[in-house]
């Protein structure tokens, strides 16, 4: 590393830690601390007896999350349940996040311009519900536990690969001469490092933690995320484990990689058994079957698919307001997810083309983790028989790893090329058409970010006509009360869970 690149380093903290504070800015501009929506089911559930194991060691223990149960405990014994504190602690993760990435664009050398993109799309306010809504902090906090694994995996299969060296890209096929069988035995010695007077290659040690992660994110944060998760380390897993057999070009499997997977498979068994005891809530469904609705609704599927993809370049309130006003129907919001599919297609050709998953397979992990959670969404969406359905902006921590892998795609695709000389007609092409979606889906997000900024004010005044509500619940009437707390499952859940607030002297009754 040259001193120039030394000096650069600071970037990869300060945009972060800028863009955690930008975050929690708006949750300050925009939330008050009352509880209200998915807060009065955990009331209902949990409170007061926080300390109560029977409230926890449940057969669905799982699905609750259990990370969740230590964080409440300190949040109503230190804070008296402030869903504050549970934003701000989204924010951080979403931060913790970005130096995930900021960590790979790093070690990778992604051109500065592609990090300022992810960047940027990190931290785009399209999100604006997850953020505001405290009880998704933990969602966040799965969501670094994904990165975080991706990236391991992918260190794991660099060292198997011969394409870095010194940080450049020198080919992607494995050099098995007796000068590369050399370097590459220099630099896994230059990772070894000394724990408990033992040393231990990085290697091992992050083998190691591809078997004990499955079990730690997927039985403690991820909850229903867990399949999109375990469903993209299969998948990688097992494309990884034909190539490095053709890598080798002996024959020869390494069944590690079952290894691996074995460890994925057990952690989810255990979460479907505990999910199998889970008992939903679900408001607006009709209730009919699948090919009730397909039969008279046949677009159904490609429409909500096609929708929520618009919703990574352009929030959904944000784009029902933009159509209100332009009368164009729903053209807009199919040509956004029109180019959105455009950017996913082009990043699985580069991968293709260039053989990009042999360099890093991060940005493809992201890309099948995006995709997959378009489809996941649909099959637990579709009830509700409405195509616009996936847009909310709950969805987009999940649609949002997609397109952070599309953008680390064209920055590795622009990386390869540099160091090519000349290229096709379609090489070239794809470059221009990269940079131009990659803009556009940027100043969606931007415009997005604008909007909500825009919208703070008067989201925050919201907030604080439920607090005044919560404070006379008793005199409010029936209707208006589900209205406000945006929580329509009788009244009497409502007002049994500020009760319990009052009682005790929590959230917005603290101090009265």
């Amino acid at each position: 590393m040259n001193r120039e690149e030394k000096k650069n380093n600071w970037i990869y903290f300060l945009l972060p830690l800028l863009g955690t504070v930008f975050a929690a800015g708006y949750i300050l501009a925009a939330a008050e601390d009352v509880a209200y929506s998915d807060y009065i089911r955990l009331i209902n559930s949990y409170l007061p007896d926080i300390w109560d194991p029977k409230k926890f060691f449940v057969a669905d223990i799982f699905t609750r999350m259990p990370v969740n149960f230590l964080e409440r405990i300190v949040n109503v014994s230190v804070f008296g349940y402030s869903t504050r504190f549970d934003m701000i602690l989204g924010v951080l993760c979403l931060g913790a996040s970005a130096l995930v990435l900021s960590g790979y664009c790093k070690e990778r050398r992604i051109g500065m311009g592609w990090y300022l993109l992810l960047m940027g799309l990190l931290f785009s306010l399209n999100k604006w519900e997850m953020l505001t809504n405290g009880t998704g902090w933990c969602h966040f906090l799965a969501f670094v536990g994904f990165y975080f694994h991706y990236r391991v995996f992918d260190r794991v299969w660099r060292r198997g690969q011969s394409s870095w060296e010194g940080g450049r890209i020198k080919g992607v096929k494995k050099d098995y001469s007796r000068k590369g069988k050399i370097a590459e035995e220099e630099e896994l010695a230059e990772e070894k490092e000394a724990v408990g007077g033992k040393e231990i290659t990085k290697d091992k040690r992050d083998r190691m933690l591809l078997k004990a992660l499955p079990w730690a994110i997927t039985l403690g944060t991820a909850g229903p995320y867990c399949g999109s998760y375990c469903a993209v380390l299969l998948l990688t897993y097992g494309i990884c484990f034909v190539l490095d057999r053709k890598r080798a070009g002996k024959g020869q499997w390494d069944f590690r990689y079952l290894a691996y997977g074995f460890h994925v498979v057990c952690p989810l068994i255990l979460y479907l058994i505990s999910n199998s005891f889970a008992v939903t809530e679900h408001a607006g469904t009709t209730g009919r079957t699948i090919g009730q609705v397909l039969g008279d609704n046949l677009s159904l599927f490609p429409k909500f698919i096609i929708k929520s993809l618009s919703s990574m370049v352009v929030g959904e309130e944000v784009m029902m307001e933009q159509l209100e006003k332009l009368n164009m129907g729903m053209a807009l919001c199919y040509l956004a997810g029109a180019l959105v599919l455009a950017g996913y297609l082009l990043a699985l050709w580069m991968q293709l083309r260039e053989r990009l998953y042999q360099v890093s397979v991060f940005p493809l992990m992201l890309i099948f983790a995006g995709g997959l959670n378009h489809l996941l969404v649909l099959a637990a969406r579709w009830i509700f028989e409405n195509s616009s359905y996936g847009m909310s902006s709950r969805y987009a921590l999940q649609y949002q790893a997609g397109i952070l892998g599309v953008v680390l795609t064209f920055g590795l695709f622009y990386q390869v090329r540099q160091r090519k000389e000349g290229g096709s007609f379609w090489t070239v092409s794809a470059k221009w058409a990269a940079l131009s979606i990659s803009l556009a889906i940027l100043a969606g997000n931007g415009y997005t970010t604008v909007k909500e900024l825009e919208k703070a004010p008067h989201r925050k005044a919201y907030g604080m006509k439920v607090a005044k509500a919560a404070l006379n619940y008793r005199e409010v009437a029936d209707d208006e009360l589900e209205a406000l707390f945006q929580y329509h499952h009788g009244p009497e859940k409502i007002r049994n869970a500020l009760r319990i607030l009052e009682e005790n002297g929590w959230n917005v009754y603290r101090g009265r």
